[in-house]
């Protein structure tokens, strides 16, 4: 698996240095940083800068790559022994789940579950979430229905994001004990209406000015923050 960039490519070697294979730039690079590189004893390659391109895709490098070895997800049955996880019900765009998970591990959220998909492209939810995926408990199943259902039973209160919610103004803090999953729905369908009907209770964010556009991860940050507050 590659991915490329500065700051993603920094986090993994002085976060993760074991899951790198190799190393690929396509500039010059500080003395310092290139010595750490050395000392992995890794496969060092210089791109020019189609070579660079076309690795990236056309995406912005920053003349920097990495070789990684391929992610591996957290199993669901490890999941249900967290207490405060989000489950994400049919998330697709990279950046908003990218954003989440970046959100969820500097929030102090225990995991996180991508419902709803088949599959999801991690290098790229590795890049958007400046590394933070590799630090969560991150899980990926095909059903949300089953996920909510399965989570209930074992204690979790299903909290969904929804417009018709209740403001989370009004809502009580979570206690470091309980069990909770916060759903959050899709970019243009929201939470899947059989997943509705699972939830304990339904939660908004109040909004001002007669406008009401918030993305996922941006909704979802607010959510988790005020939860966890």
């Amino acid at each position: 698996m590659i991915i490329y960039g500065k700051q993603v490519v920094q986090y993994v070697l002085e976060n993760h240095p074991e899951i790198i294979e190799e190393v690929f730039f396509s500039k010059e690079i500080e003395k310092k940083l290139f010595s750490k590189f050395l000392k992995l004893g890794k496969k060092i390659h210089k791109l020019d800068n189609q070579k660079a391109q076309a690795l990236a895709k056309g995406g912005n490098h920053q003349g920097y790559f990495l070789k990684i070895s391929i992610f591996e997800y957290t199993e669901f049955k490890e999941m249900k022994k967290l207490n405060f996880v989000v489950v994400l019900d049919g998330l697709t765009d990279v950046g908003n789940i990218g954003a989440i998970l970046r959100s969820a591990h500097a929030l102090g959220i225990d995991g996180v579950i991508a419902s709803g998909v088949k599959t999801l492209k991690e290098s790229g939810l590795i890049r958007t979430s400046s590394g933070a995926m590799l630090d969560i408990p991150f899980c990926k199943t095909e059903n949300t229905l089953d996920v909510a259902n399965e989570l209930k039973q074992y204690g979790f209160a299903l909290i969904g994001a929804t417009m018709d919610g209740v403001d989370l103004k009004k809502y009580g803090k979570i206690e470091q004990s309980d069990k909770v999953a916060l759903i959050i729905g899709n970019e243009g369908e929201g939470i899947s209406n059989k997943v509705i009907k699972k939830l304990d209770l339904k939660v908004s964010i109040g909004m001002s000015n007669n406008f009401d556009s918030l993305n996922a991860s941006v909704a979802a940050a607010i959510l988790m923050y005020t939860l966890k507050r």
